[in-house]
């Protein structure tokens, strides 16, 4: 749209309208347009395409490494606090310093009108790591352990954990 657009700006004032060369000459010109147009888009689309992390479908290959995903749940003993919520998401950005983990995510609970799903937790957290030695040390890591005594514990009344793995 933007090149014909261009082209009857641009060139027919220049033609006698109706004329047989008119008419050649602008099919000549929106062609060649054309050409560089889908050249410029292919060359960009070839670019885009070798750039890493652009490609959602290159996540989602079947050859990727393995993970232990570590999946916990807290109420807390003062359910609903906001700032024993902000403390328990806090501590677990310490995480990410332990070596073998590989990603880690924590938040508040989503309230949900739905029945199916479970909101009466107060702060979820993932931790991924890549296998089942690897999640014993996450466990055993003096971060780990400082954080379970100095805020998970005083803080919460019952965590839920679900570990599984991806392939």
């Amino acid at each position: 749209l933007w090149i014909n657009t261009t082209l009857r700006i641009i060139w027919l004032p220049s033609l006698r309208v109706g004329s047989i060369p008119a008419a050649r000459t602008i099919s000549k010109m929106f062609n060649m347009r054309t050409s560089i147009f889908a050249a410029a888009l292919l060359q960009v689309g070839c670019f885009s395409a070798s750039i890493p992390h652009f490609s959602p479908i290159e996540n989602d290959l079947p050859n990727r490494e393995p993970k232990l995903h570590h999946l916990v749940f807290c109420w807390l003993k003062d359910s609903g606090n906001s700032e024993h919520r902000s403390r328990i998401i806090q501590v677990c950005q310490e995480f990410d310093k332990i070596p073998v983990v590989l990603g880690l995510e924590a938040g508040e609970v989503v309230s949900s009108d739905r029945s199916i799903v479970e909101d009466g937790y107060d702060v979820g957290m993932l931790i991924i790591v890549k296998d089942e030695e690897d999640l014993q040390r996450y466990l055993d890591h003096p971060i780990h352990r400082k954080a379970k005594t100095e805020v998970l514990l005083p803080l919460v009344e019952k965590i839920v954990v679900y570990d599984f793995k991806s392939p």
